[in-house]
C-alpha cells in the first residue's frame, strides 16, 4: 500500500476517534504522526516495524498500525470503530465539509444518525441552537446535503466498471452459454453511474432466475422485478442499483442496441423512421448493420447520446475516435519534489515499461508549498538540473520540464516570467479560493488563459465528482479564449476528476482547440488513468490527431519549442 493510502487509511481513523470522542492525547498522537509521515519520503510499505519506530515523530503504536496496514491491507482500529458506528452515521462522515467533530455533537446532542434526521433537526431549527452551529453553518451543511442526496447511489464511472466487469464474469461463469453485455450509462462511459444493466440473451429464462439466486455480488428486488426484467442492487456497502434485461439469443443484438442509445439518440427522425422503430420491428446480426440500413455511418457506444453524431453520421463525417493505444506520452504528473511519490528515475522507468517515449513533469508551484509541497525557485532549478542529467542518460527517451502552476486569485500565475520561461511547458490550474461566482472564475481562467506562458489549461472546473461541484464557468468564452490563444486543454483522466466535462469536448473540438488526456498521476500506477480520459474524449469526439500527447515526441517537442520562441519573439 503507498504511502498516500496508508495516511489516509490513519487519517479516517482520526476522524472516527473524534466521532468516538476518544481522549486528545490519543488523537493527538495520530495527528503529529501523520504530518511528519506526509513529510516522509522513504517508502512505508517496504519498512519493517523497528524502521517504522525510527521515523521521528512516529511512535511505537503509530509503527505498529503501519506494519499492520501492511501487513493485512487494514487497520482492525479503523474497523472497529466503523463497526460502532451507525450506517447512516458513516454516510454522513463521507460529507466534504462537515467533519467528524460537527457530526458528533449533533448526534450527542440530537441523535441525528443519517441524513434525513438531520434534515429534520434543521428544519425544526434546533440544530442552529447548538454551539458552533450559526446560521452560515447551517447553510453550509444544508447545501452538503442537497449534493449528498444528488449524488445518492451513484458511483465513479470507474468504480462502476470493475463492478460490472465482476459481475459480467460471474453472470458467465455461471451461465456459461447465455450472451451478455453491458449497456446503458456503463456502455456509454458515463463519468458517473447510478445503475448497473445489462442484457442476458438465454432461451430460458427461469434458468438465468435459479442461476443468479445464489449469487455473491447482486441481490434481487423480486416486488421490483420481472418476467423479463431482474432489479436488484449490488451487496456493497453503497449499494448501486442494478438491471438486467432479459432477451433470446436471436434478439440479443437489438436489445443491446435498444438498451445502449440514449432516448434522444434513438428517436431522431432518420428517413422517416428513427432507430428505435427500425430496431424493435427488424432483427439484426450486428449493430453496424442497423445503422446501415439508414445509411448511416456505424456509431460507437460512447457518443450514441443524440447530440451531434447522428447529422456527422449522416454526412459520413464521423470521427476515428482515439484509442487508448494511440498514446505515446504521459504529461501533468507529479514526483517527490513535490507531493507525489515517485522520483524522476521510477517515473522514467515505468512510463518505459508501459511504453511510452516522453513523461512530462509538472509538480505543484510555490504557491502550492503548503499543502503540496510546491517547489520555491531553488528547488525548480534543482530538478531542472537532474532533468537534464536524466535526459542524457536516457535518452531517447525525453523527460520535458513542466509546473502545474497557480493561478491565483487574480489570475496571474506564481511564478515570475523568468521562471516561467524556464519550462518546456506550463499546466495553469486553480487549487485555492474556490468560492467563486461564475464571473469572477471565468474571468480567473481568462487572465490566466491570456498570460503567453500558459501552455495547457489544468481541471477546467476543478471539480471532484461526487464529491464537490466545480465553480461554475462560462465554458464557451473559456474554449473560445484557449482557441485564441492556442492553449490546449487538459482532460483530467483522474476519475474523480475527469474535467473538461465531455459534454464541452466536441465545442472545443470544433473550435480548433488541441486535448491533452493528463493523468494527473502522483504515483507511478496513476499512468492508466489515462484509459478514462480517452473514454471522456471519445465521448466528444476525440482524434488522435487532436490529442497532444497522441503525438510523435519529435512533434511535441517542435510544438512546445515553437511556442517557447513565439512567447519570446
Amino acid at each position: 500500500m503507498k504511502n498516500k493510502e496508508i495516511i489516509k487509511l490513519l487519517n479516517t481513523t482520526v476522524s472516527y476517534m473524534e466521532l468516538h470522542g476518544e481522549n486528545d492525547f490519543k488523537i493527538k498522537s495520530y495527528t503529529n504522526a501523520i504530518y511528519n509521515l506526509e513529510r516522509c519520503n522513504e517508502k512505508l510499505e517496504k519498512l519493517d516495524l523497528p524502521a517504522l519506530e525510527k521515523i521521528d515523530g512516529v511512535g511505537k503504536s503509530i509503527a505498529a498500525a503501519i506494519d499492520e496496514i501492511n501487513s493485512s491491507g487494514a487497520y482492525s482500529k479503523l474497523n472497529e470503530l466503523a463497526e460502532q458506528t451507525p450506517h447512516g452515521l458513516r454516510q454522513l462522515m463521507k460529507l466534504r465539509g462537515l467533519g467528524a467533530k460537527k457530526i458528533r455533537t449533533l448526534w450527542t446532542e440530537l441523535n441525528v444518525e443519517n441524513i434525513d434526521t438531520l434534515e429534520k433537526a434543521i428544519a425544526s431549527g434546533e440544530v442552529t441552537k447548538l454551539k458552533g452551529f450559526g446560521a452560515k453553518t447551517v447553510d453550509n451543511i444544508t447545501e452538503l446535503l442537497s449534493f449528498a442526496k444528488e449524488t445518492e447511489g451513484w458511483v465513479h464511472y470507474a468504480e462502476a466498471e470493475k463492478l460490472a466487469n465482476e459481475l459480467k464474469e460471474e453472470i458467465k461463469n455461471v451461465l456459461p452459454e447465455a450472451k451478455v453485455e453491458v449497456v446503458g450509462k456503463l456502455r456509454r462511459k458515463w463519468e458517473v453511474i447510478n445503475q448497473l444493466e445489462f442484457v442476458i440473451g438465454h432461451k430460458d429464462f427461469s434458468k438465468i432466475d435459479k442461476a443468479l439466486e445464489h449469487s455473491s455480488q447482486i441481490k434481487k428486488e423480486p416486488d421490483r422485478s420481472g418476467p423479463f426484467t431482474w432489479r436488484g442492487t449490488t451487496q456493497t456497502e453503497d449499494t448501486v442499483q442494478v438491471v438486467l434485461y432479459y432477451t433470446t439469443p436471436e434478439n440479443f443484438t437489438n436489445s443491446v442496441f435498444l438498451n445502449t442509445g440514449s432516448p434522444l439518440h434513438l428517436s431522431q427522425i432518420v428517413k422517416e423512421t428513427t432507430l428505435k422503430e427500425l430496431a424493435e420491428t427488424n432483427l439484426f446480426d450486428s449493430e453496424q448493420a442497423i445503422y446501415s440500413k439508414l445509411g448511416l455511418e456505424y456509431c460507437e457506444p460512447e457518443i450514441r447520446e443524440g447530440t451531434w453524431e447522428l447529422d456527422e453520421a449522416k454526412a459520413n463525417k464521423l470521427p476515428s475516435l482515439i484509442q487508448y493505444d494511440d498514446l505515446k506520452g504521459v504529461l501533468h504528473n507529479h514526483s517527490t519534489y513535490s507531493d507525489g511519490e515517485n522520483t524522476l528515475e521510477e517515473m522514467i522507468a515505468k512510463c518505459k515499461e508501459m511504453g511510452y517515449s516522453y513523461l512530462g513533469i509538472s509538480d505543484h508551484s510555490k504557491a502550492a508549498h503548503f499543502y503540496a509541497n510546491g517547489m520555491y525557485e531553488n528547488t525548480v532549478k534543482e530538478q531542472q538540473e537532474e532533468i537534464d542529467q536524466l535526459n542524457k542518460k536516457h535518452a531517447p527517451f525525453k523527460v520535458f520540464k513542466g509546473i502545474e502552476a497557480d493561478i491565483l486569485p487574480d489570475g496571474n500565475l506564481d511564478y515570475d516570467a523568468k521562471t516561467l520561461a524556464s519550462f518546456d511547458f506550463v499546466v495553469a490550474s486553480i487549487h485555492s479560493s474556490l468560492a467563486m461566482d461564475e464571473e469572477k472564475a471565468t474571468q480567473r481562467l481568462l487572465t490566466a488563459i491570456a498570460n503567453p506562458y500558459t501552455t495547457i489549461l489544468g481541471h477546467m472546473t476543478g471539480r471532484l465528482l461526487l464529491m464537490r461541484k466545480g465553480y461554475t464557468v462560462d465554458h464557451k468564452a473559456i474554449i473560445d479564449a484557449c482557441a485564441e490563444h492556442g492553449v490546449i486543454i487538459e482532460i483530467n483522466a483522474h476519475p474523480k476528476r475527469l474535467d473538461i466535462d465531455w459534454r464541452w469536448v466536441h465545442y472545443a473540438l470544433e473550435k480548433g482547440v488541441i486535448l491533452s488526456v493528463n493523468p494527473d498521476a502522483h504515483a507511478t500506477d496513476g499512468f492508466k488513468d489515462m484509459y478514462y480520459g480517452v473514454c471522456v474524449g471519445r465521448k466528444g469526439g476525440l482524434t488522435k490527431e487532436k490529442t497532444l500527447n497522441a503525438w510523435d515526441l519529435n512533434e511535441v517537442e517542435s510544438y512546445f519549442k515553437k511556442r517557447k520562441e513565439k512567447v519570446s519573439a
